[in-house]
């Protein structure tokens, strides 16, 4: 069945839009869902890596941590101690964070013989090259803030893209499965509508669950949080260019910004003063055996204070970030001086935590992997097609976008869901108040139709 009438003409109007959004965030779109598909398997691919020096054979007790830590500082020259990472076994290398000219350098190191096993630089690992790579295309907050543009653009294309898949009174074929013994374009038309559908759900949520992290919006969400009185004073997650100097991707900076200006107790760290007193590599001994009492779930990360006898952090880094808790020890009796865990933080920020878990595909495990996994696999089919259809139907040495026709009119909802969906998306609003002008100018004379078109050079939904 074929719109007619103001119909027609709102339909056109839209798909102009799903043209101009797809024209530019498809490779985008491809990218994203390459390398976000690479990301998920993060668990998968860090421990093949790390499975030399997770499964050591050795005899007799192992050495205390702070010998692992003075170990590892002496393997690197100049260096300052940061963090510590919990064992997860008796059997596994010990994973200390040192820090030298604002660089964060893992260095794994025998739990017995103290031998220096491998040292990386954080920024060189290759899970956190991929991070880079999903959420600023390695060109930091500039690349955020293209990231977080073609993302918004991307949640336009897939609601006009549903607006165009909307049967208008045909039947299931060629609306929920594709029909692919027809030939031409309708199979590609249907590959491009049927997976849209199928997946497009999932790929809205993936979209939105990566916009706190975002240079643009994720400063934008912190305003609001600041105006409404939702905001707290530390978040679990960063906004803009990937984390640096061993910060992991997923939050902490408050305590991060204290180690990294903590000059007493860093100078301690680095000279390694202080053994068995509250500051200095002694208290990190009293403060794992603790730690180990919280049961928190691995990776575990045990910092010192920023000033001289203050209290360690330890803190769960799990990817499944609702089982992650934080805490602070006191060096000097090894008790527990405070304790959150995630069901005591701000409903916003457990909104956002299962959200970005989800993300990462994280939150129930495999399933969670293997259900993303699609999606990315989606994404790129109908990034393909929607490539193909256009190749197929432009015309020679123009752009082929969709004729302007003077009638052609956006329906009341449709102006209404974006001007809401450019104040919640700030960026996209600029944008597309752009669009808008350039708009006036592209595309103004109704071009000849492609074989098999809709009426007036409009895609038919059949």
């Amino acid at each position: 069945m074929k719109a007619t009438g103001n119909e027609s003409a709102g339909y056109r109007a839209i798909w102009r839009w799903h043209f101009y959004a797809g024209l530019f965030c498809v490779p985008f779109i491809i990218w994203l869902a390459c390398t976000g598909a690479f990301y998920l398997w993060k668990p998968q691919v860090e421990a093949l890596i790390d499975r030399p020096y997770d499964h050591l054979a050795y005899s007799g007790p192992a050495r205390l941590p702070a010998d692992q830590v003075r170990a590892a500082v002496a393997a690197v020259p100049g260096s300052a101690f940061r963090r510590y990472q919990l064992p997860a076994d008796d059997h596994q290398a010990a994973r200390v964070i040192v820090a030298r000219d604002g660089e964060a350098i893992r260095v794994y190191v025998h739990p017995r013989t103290l031998a220096i096993l491998k040292t990386v630089k954080e920024d060189d690992r290759l899970m956190q090259i991929v991070f880079r790579l999903h959420g600023e295309l390695m060109m930091g907050d500039r690349g955020s803030y293209v990231v977080e543009l073609a993302a918004s653009w991307a949640i336009v294309m897939i609601l006009t893209g549903l607006y165009l898949w909307w049967p208008r009174g045909r039947g299931p074929a060629g609306v929920v499965w594709p029909r692919l013994s027809g030939r031409g374009r309708i199979r590609w038309r249907d590959l491009h509508a049927v997976t849209g559908f199928w997946i497009s759900f999932f790929a809205l949520f993936l979209l939105l669950s990566g916009l706190p992290w975002t240079k643009s919006w994720g400063a934008y969400f912190r305003e609001m949080r600041v105006l409404t009185g939702t905001a707290v004073a530390r978040q679990d997650w960063p906004s803009g260019s990937a984390p640096r100097a061993g910060e992991d991707h997923a939050g902490h900076e408050g305590h991060m910004e204290h180690m990294e200006h903590g000059g007493g107790a860093m100078a301690a760290m680095r000279m390694g003063t202080g053994a068995g007193v509250s500051t200095g590599y002694g208290a990190i001994d009293l403060v794992a055996a603790a730690a180990r009492q919280l049961d928190f779930a691995a990776p575990v990360m045990l910092a010192p204070p920023a000033k001289p006898g203050g209290a360690w952090t330890v803190a769960s880094e799990a990817q499944n970030r609702p089982l992650r808790a934080t805490a602070t020890i006191d060096p000097a009796s090894g008790g527990v001086v405070t304790r959150e865990d995630f069901s005591q933080r701000h409903v916003i920020d457990r909104a956002v935590g299962y959200g970005i878990a989800a993300h990462e595909g994280q939150l129930f495990g495999l399933a969670n992997q293997l259900l993303s996994s699609f999606v990315a696999i989606g994404l790129c089919l109908l990034s393909a097609s929607a490539y193909v259809m256009w190749w197929r139907r432009r015309p020679r040495g123009r752009l082929g976008a969709p004729c302007r026709h003077p009638g052609d009119r956006l329906p009341r909802a449709a102006k209404i869901s974006g001007v809401l969906l450019g104040i919640a998306l700030p960026l996209f609003g600029a944008s597309a108040l752009v669009l808008l002008a350039v708009d006036r100018f592209v595309a103004r004379r109704p071009a000849r139709a492609a074989p098999g078109s809709g009426p007036q050079g409009a895609p038919s939904p059949d």
